[in-house]
């Protein structure tokens, strides 16, 4: 073997570019893109130790970035906590690396700390022999940055170092809108989503960013550090999640959603129809037919009416869907549930979703802003949501203004807190003053 094929495999066993401290680095985000599909037989470095928990299939592959990246950035809501991290494709012959997203039900946040621990002694063993920290760093944000410092820290034995959740949640947008291709997108249900390119940053503010977690906030943003909360509610994710839980027996709230996909909200939910007869609407103020009047409107009667004409009047207890035929089957005569979870879960969608395209309208018009941004986990790509939110915007704007989404929408504090590490501009495609 000849020197030079020797050294290189040297180079290689090394690993990639180190560097003395991780926020001396900037982060390469040329000829960054969406990983959609997998190629056969690759992988990322870390595939062995996050494979088990739940992560999101959308990587974002920074195939220019070879420098070690010594931190972590978790975002921890009052709902779920969402890692980040870089990696690199040390399996793929192809330079460079990926950010890897996970998410954690926050009641199991020991389980979004065990994994670090994992990515904190694999970062160790890469880096062991070389001058750069071999100390992982952790970002925190959110409010769960407070409530869980003290058991980060002392299970990982570093500092954690808290952000803004609010910074985090704008620096992150700013990153999506200005620096990755086909991240934002328009939603129509007639066709596919329409992506937009990479917008310049001194073009992008002001805008509204509506970020739906457990809660609501919407943001004004006017400049990458000026921002106001100018509103928000109450009636958010976690309404959803909790009344579902009561009404439906669904242990999660993507089995929640999955239950929507199948309902009916007409069953449930009065209609425009419903009082002006069959296929009528008020075409006079534009509304439609199957524009819902009251969201769980039906209720009422419906129950009313099973009540009477059950012999015992009990039989209208909520039923765990995973029960099983044979538990319904040994229910009383007269107890059967007259509505479906299905159909309830579609009705509550429609409800907290029409709720806050409506604000959101509200507080675009008060303010002047015409981009408005929603991002938050409770969207998660979900069809009948966006659905929902773009038609309000369409609607109450009279086709002005349109909902802009992302792809990485439950992501947005998580990378924010990520580039709170780097320096002023790193990630630019015209900051890049040497090479990296």
């Amino acid at each position: 073997m000849s020197e030079q094929s020797k050294g290189h495999i040297a180079d290689t066993l090394r690993g990639p570019e180190v560097v003395p401290h991780p926020g001396t680095i900037k982060i390469n985000v040329e000829g960054a893109f969406i990983v959609d599909e997998e190629p056969a037989g690759s992988s990322s470095s870390v595939a062995a130790i996050d494979q088990e928990y739940e992560h999101d299939t959308s990587d974002i592959r920074l195939p220019n970035h070879t420098a070690v990246v010594s931190h972590v950035a978790v975002d921890i809501g009052g709902s779920l906590a969402k890692l980040v991290y870089f990696s690199h494709e040390l399996a793929n012959k192809e330079a460079g690396g990926r950010l890897n997203f996970l998410k954690f039900e926050t009641e199991r946040i020991h389980e979004c700390i065990e994994l670090m621990q994992k990515l904190q002694q694999r970062h160790r063993g890469l880096n062991v022999s070389t001058e750069t920290d071999s100390n992982m760093h952790v970002m925190a944000t959110g409010g769960g940055a407070f409530k869980y410092y003290d058991e980060i820290r002392n299970k990982l034995g570093v500092k954690v170092q808290r952000e803004d959740e609010m910074e985090c949640l704008i620096a992150g947008l700013d990153f999506f809108i200005t620096e990755i291709p086909s991240e934002v997108f328009t939603h129509n249900p007639s066709s596919s989503p329409s992506f937009l390119p990479p917008r310049p940053s001194a073009s992008i503010y002001p805008y509204l960013l509506v970020n739906i977690g457990s809660g609501v906030s919407m943001i004004k943003v006017s400049g990458p550090r000026t921002f106001q909360r100018i509103g928000g509610t109450s009636l958010g994710g976690g309404t959803l999640w909790g009344l579902l839980s009561l009404l439906t027996g669904a242990r999660s709230f993507d089995d929640m959603l999955a239950l929507a996909d199948k309902g009916d909200n007409s069953n449930v939910d009065m209609l425009v129809g419903d009082i002006y007869g069959e296929g009528t609407g008020y075409s006079k103020i534009g509304l439609k037919p199957d524009t819902i009047a009251s969201s769980f409107g039906k209720v009422y009667r419906m129950k009313r009416e099973a009540e009477e004409a059950a012999e015992d009047g009990g039989g209208l207890a909520n039923v765990d869907p995973s029960a099983g035929d044979a538990a319904i089957e040994g229910r009383k005569p007269g107890s059967e549930r007259p509505f479906r979870p299905e159909d309830i879960s579609r009705s509550l969608l429609y409800a907290v979703s029409y709720n806050i395209g409506n604000l959101s309208y509200l507080q675009s018009e008060k303010h002047g802003l015409s981009h408005l941004y929603f991002g938050g986990s409770f969207i998660r790509g979900h069809r009948q949501t966006m659905d929902t939110l773009s038609y309000a915007i369409r609607f109450w704007s009279g086709g002005q203004k349109q909902a802009f989404f992302l792809r990485h929408e439950g992501y947005l504090g998580a990378v924010g807190a990520f580039l709170k590490l780097q320096p002023s501009g790193w990630g630019r495609r015209d900051s890049f003053d040497g090479p990296i």
